[in-house]
């Protein structure tokens, strides 16, 4: 790594961290507001947590909003995410505010605001050597495949986009991206990527 692109890094970390932490701060009433919708509506815990990976694949504890119950089979399993996902939860998908508690992983230096989105760590033996590329930067809250169609991409797709942009990354980059998302937000194109069917080998109802 050069020492401009090492420098670019540095400033790219200390925005993160600076508006990060301005965010939370701002959007602490409406943090605390959905927080008590989904205690009302779900139940506790309001915070859903997962590991997912995080630079070079580093597993870190992913916080979001809880979208979904805790349903579960006669014999302990979960029931399948579409009969866990509830119309509120489906709604805070949508609108992404189940995303805003990433800001505190954002905060500790987990991700940055823009970078490929942190899959599940059970993915990482189904990538082909390019695809895996995608974990050479960190994981952000939105990245170029959210404001390139969303949930309406294929994964190939998907994942030739993370590539792309850790191939062309700068922080101008990140400026564009930053505001595309928040037009695809506001116009509420298409649905998070957890709402994409698991990538192929992968049944996430045995593997949980």
């Amino acid at each position: 790594m050069t020492v401009v692109r090492r420098s670019a890094v540095a400033l790219k970390r200390c925005v993160d961290a600076v508006v990060g932490s301005v965010a939370l701060i701002a959007l602490a009433p409406v943090l605390m507001g959905v927080a008590l919708l989904v205690r009302w509506r779900i139940g506790s815990p309001v915070l859903f947590r997962q590991e997912r990976p995080g630079l070079h694949g580093r597993p870190f504890q992913l916080v979001k909003f809880r979208t979904m119950t805790s349903a579960r089979h006669a014999d302990g399993r979960l029931l399948p995410d579409t009969v866990r996902l509830t119309p509120f939860g489906r709604w805070l998908r949508s609108t992404s505010l189940d995303e805003l508690p990433e800001l505190i992983n954002v905060v500790r230096g987990d991700m940055s605001l823009v970078g490929p989105r942190p899959l599940l760590m059970a993915y990482l033996p189904l990538y082909s050597a390019e695809q895996a590329r995608r974990h050479d930067v960190q994981p952000g809250i939105t990245g170029l495949a959210q404001i390139s169609g969303r949930a309406s991409l294929t994964w190939d797709d998907r994942f030739k986009l993370d590539v792309w942009y850790v191939d062309h990354w700068s922080l101008w980059l990140d400026v564009k991206i930053m505001l595309r998302t928040l037009r695809t937000v506001l116009r509420r194109e298409g649905v998070s990527s957890e709402g994409l069917a698991p990538l192929p080998g992968y049944d996430p109802d045995t593997q949980r």
